[in-house]
């Protein structure tokens, strides 16, 4: 399918990226789209919406860089690179070195890049709604659902840029104009929070009631209602934080019980294979960034670099430096730590350490070599390097013959299944309920017996070793939310590591953000 592409103006890219010229070298994505498309055809109504997914998934969310930054802050993932806004942001240096760091800056501009293009989506939205006319009931129905997941995408990129920036400029509808960029303001992070769940509450009601993969083609993947339940439980959780009687797990257990018992979702058998070819848009999937080289020797190709330069792949930049050479090799941005490999081990947890964690040689030393479990060999490259991403590894035997792009036919993984179904155990646990039974479901995929009695500690570290190695920063946002950083992230100052700070750039074009 043709996606119709949206992003934003030049005005705005230029109010938001001063110092980022990769930036302002992409190309313009919405080159006066107003004045070619005629709002009378209700049967182009969906295209500002398949813009919208485009934007979010190519080079925006799923950007290298920013995937890099969000990773690094908790203990799983170490820089595997001399890059020292990386290694600041590791050791939580909030410093002169962070604030100039070119990476925030554009993962700043990426996440509010996604914001105003479903902003201008919407606008498009409002001009198709004045061609329909009452009495079209069908129509107006599915204005309503394509207007639902646009919002979605707009909550979703406040709710990244708040986690990880924390007070940040909440941008309505309104700010597609490039003249109110300039000096927008700063919302309170409960504020932006709390405007996310009543999001999601429209999101709910008016998105299609199924499983992303059930969703008709050319459609399928689309968010649906139970991603829109999925996020509304993440930002709740994230206002419950470490308090047991907030409300906010009320509404935690309310929204993953909608989700555990439409019965839609099952978890997918093969662990391993879950973050590979077989598991793309499996029946576990809430939400994923979809990816392709639809199966073809040649042609196009829908990759996440969001640019001509493959380097900027989400898969290839986490691939190891492998002398063997393509196409298993990359250049070793993210590392699995010693902690996560011994965290795993120490729990007997071998099918997580053998999908999470593959090795580079032995101990990374130069001139050995090992071998994936798919018969893939990999070579070491320096102790630093001992491992690379599993989660990340997509193996040779899978790939399209006569591709050589690293990855470039799988999917993002985002929200998923198992995470629901921890986030309802949590939730029970706290509320003084028995957790087991979705903990279980959890334990059993990945053949771990079952728990009696299971306590928040325990369902803790299971959320960790499923979730272990991904890529949204999750660990780090627990180990916040359960006031436990500053006792295990070294380095870590309670009131003065917990978000990045607003990138230099932004602050020298807005003052209101200092």
């Amino acid at each position: 399918m043709k996606l119709y592409k949206l992003a934003v103006s030049l005005v705005i890219m230029i109010i938001l990226s001063a110092g980022c010229s990769k930036f302002l070298d992409r190309p313009l994505e919405n080159d006066v789209q107003a004045a070619k498309i005629n709002y009378a055809d209700l049967t182009l109504m969906y295209r500002p919406v398949a813009g919208v997914y485009r934007t979010a998934s190519s080079g925006t969310f799923a950007k290298w860089i920013s995937v890099a930054i969000r990773s690094v802050r908790g203990d799983e993932i170490e820089p595997g690179n001399d890059d020292a806004g990386q290694i600041a942001i590791h050791n939580f240096q909030n410093n002169v070195t962070v604030k100039s760091y070119w990476g925030i800056n554009d993962m700043w501009i990426s996440l509010y890049g996604v914001v105003l293009g479903a902003n201008s989506a919407l606008v498009e939205l409002d001009e198709f709604a004045k061609n329909i006319p009452p009495s079209d009931a069908a129509n107006t129905k599915l204005l309503a659902q394509y207007r639902a997941e646009v919002r979605f995408f707009r909550a979703l990129g406040h709710y990244w840029i708040s986690r990880y920036f924390g007070d940040i400029p909440m941008l309505g509808q309104e700010s597609t104009d490039p003249a109110k960029l300039g000096n927008a303001t700063k919302s309170k992070l409960e504020d932006i929070r709390k405007n996310i769940i009543e999001e999601m509450d429209f999101c709910i009601a008016n998105l299609e009631d199924a499983r992303p993969n059930q969703v008709a083609a050319p459609r399928q993947g689309a968010v649906t209602k139970y991603t829109a339940l999925m996020l509304k439980a993440k930002v709740a959780m994230d206002l419950a934080g470490n308090t047991n009687a907030s409300p906010y797990w009320d509404v935690v257990l309310e929204t993953t019980n909608q989700i555990v018992n439409s019965h839609k979702f099952t978890l997918f058998g093969d662990y391993y294979q879950l973050f590979k070819k077989p598991g793309k848009l499996c029946d576990e999937a809430i939400l994923e960034f979809q990816y392709s080289d639809f199966g073809t020797e040649t042609g196009d190709v829908v990759t996440s670099g969001g640019s001509n330069e493959s380097w900027g792949n989400f898969y290839l930049f986490q691939g190891p430096e492998n002398t063997f050479g393509t196409p298993i090799t990359g250049p070793g941005w993210m590392v699995p730590t010693q902690k996560a490999v011994d965290f795993l081990t120490a729990r007997n947890d071998a099918l997580r350490l053998k999908t999470a964690i593959q090795y580079c040689g032995v101990n990374g030393e130069p001139g050995t070599v090992t071998v994936t479990p798919d018969g893939d060999p990999v070579s070491g490259n320096g102790a630093r390097k001992k491992y690379f991403n599993g989660k990340s590894y997509f193996p040779k035997s899978q790939m399209t013959a006569g591709r050589q792009d690293y990855g470039s036919n799988n999917n993002v993984r985002i929200f998923r299944y198992a995470e629901a179904l921890l986030m309802n155990a949590e939730a029970k646990v706290r509320k003084g309920q028995n957790g087991d039974g979705p903990l279980n479901e959890v334990r059993l995929r990945v053949n771990l017996g079952p728990l009696t009695n299971a306590t928040l500690q325990q369902v803790l570290d299971e959320r960790r070793a499923e979730l272990i190695c991904e890529w949204w920063g999750e660990r780090f946002n627990d180990l916040l939310r359960t006031d436990q950083a500053a006792t295990v992230l070294p380095g870590f100052i309670k009131g003065k590591s917990e978000f990045l700070p607003i990138p230099q750039a932004q602050e020298d074009v807005n003052s209101n953000l200092k």
